[in-house]
C-alpha cells in the first residue's frame, strides 16, 4: 500500500469526528452505553473501516475479507457507527442501541448482525479467538489479515497471555492485536486496580514484534498497521495510547465515562464542542 497522503488523512479525521457525533446521538437515543472507551477508539475504527481493512459491506462473509475482532465488546457503539458509516446497515438502524430485538446489543452478537466475526463481552477472551482465526487462515492458505482490538484492562485476566504465548509458537505474523491503552476501567486508574506496566516489555517477552503509538494520531495509526502487515515470522502488538473521552473536554481522562451515557445537557455540551472541531478539519480541507 502506498503511503498515506494528507488529504487522506484529513478525510479520515472529518470522518472520525462524525463518527464521534454519531456515538453520542446513538448513546443518548439508547440511554445507556459506554462513553470514553468508543470516543477515544474512534480514530482506529475509522483508519480500519475507510483505509486499512479488506472487506466488502455488500458481501460480509466474503471469504477472503480481512478479520476484526472485538475483544473489548462494551466499546462496541463506536464499531456500529462505523459500519454504518461504512455501509454495513443504515446509520438510522443506530437509533436502536440496546433495544429490545436490535441488531445492536450493548455487546456484539455474530448472528444478529452480518460484518460481526464474534461474539463478545467477557472481557479477555478475544485475542484466543483471534490466534484461532490467524492458524484457520494459514491452514486454509489465505492472505486476510486477522486483527484484534483489546483493551489494556483485560490485560489483567490470564487467558489473553495464554493467547500471547500462542501467537508467538506459531509465529503468526498474519495477526495484528491494538491495544487500547487509555489507562481507565470501570472502577479508576488501571495502575492503582492492578498496575500492567510495562506492556511493551511483556508483549517483548513474549516474543511479539511491538510498535508504541499515539492512538488518536490518524496517520501513525495507519503507518503502524501497515509495518505490521509487513513484519514476518512474529505476530505484532500495537499499543495505542489514546485519550479516553477523546473530542469531548469534559469526558476526556475521566474514568466515571467509562460506562455512561450522555443525558441531554451533557450531549448538546459534546455535539457542539465536535461539531466546532468538524469545522475547523473542514476548513483545513478546503
Amino acid at each position: 500500500m502506498e503511503e498515506i497522503t494528507e488529504e487522506k488523512i484529513l478525510e479520515l479525521e472529518e470522518i472520525a469526528v462524525k463518527a464521534r457525533e454519531l456515538l453520542m446521538t446513538t448513546l443518548l437515543e439508547a440511554g445507556s452505553g459506554h462513553s470514553a472507551g468508543p470516543l477515544g477508539m474512534a480514530d482506529i475504527f475509522t483508519a480500519f473501516y475507510f483505509y486499512l481493512l479488506r472487506y466488502d459491506a455488500k458481501n460480509p462473509e466474503w471469504p477472503d475479507r480481512d478479520r476484526l475482532v472485538l475483544s473489548n465488546g462494551h466499546i462496541c457503539p463506536i464499531r456500529y457507527v462505523s459500519m454504518a458509516q461504512a455501509g454495513y446497515f443504515p446509520i438510522e438502524e443506530l437509533k436502536t442501541l440496546r433495544k429490545i430485538n436490535s441488531r445492536i446489543q450493548g455487546h456484539p452478537h455474530r448472528t444478529a448482525l452480518p460484518g460481526l466475526e464474534t461474539t463478545s463481552g467477557p472481557l479477555g477472551e478475544g485475542l484466543s479467538q483471534a490466534v484461532g482465526i490467524a492458524l484457520a487462515g494459514r491452514l486454509d492458505k489465505k492472505d486476510y489479515q486477522v486483527y484484534c482490538i483489546a483493551s489494556d484492562g483485560e490485560h489483567q485476566e490470564g487467558n489473553t497471555w495464554e493467547a500471547a504465548m500462542c501467537a508467538a509458537k506459531y509465529k503468526l505474523d498474519n495477526l495484528t492485536l491494538i491495544i487500547d491503552r487509555n489507562n481507565i476501567q470501570i472502577d479508576g486508574n488501571t495502575e492503582d486496580i492492578m498496575p500492567l506496566e510495562s506492556m511493551r516489555l511483556k508483549y517483548e517477552s513474549f516474543n511479539w514484534n511491538v510498535l508504541e503509538i499515539n492512538g488518536n494520531d490518524m496517520r501513525a495509526i495507519v503507518d503502524a498497521v501497515q509495518t505490521a502487515k509487513a513484519m514476518r515470522e512474529r505476530p505484532t502488538c500495537i499499543i495505542a495510547h489514546t485519550v479516553p473521552g477523546k473530542g469531548v473536554d469534559f469526558m476526556e481522562n475521566d474514568f466515571t465515562w467509562h460506562g455512561k451515557p450522555p443525558n441531554d445537557k451533557e450531549a448538546k455540551l459534546a455535539l457542539a464542542e465536535l461539531r466546532t472541531l468538524q469545522g475547523k478539519i473542514e476548513s483545513e480541507h478546503q
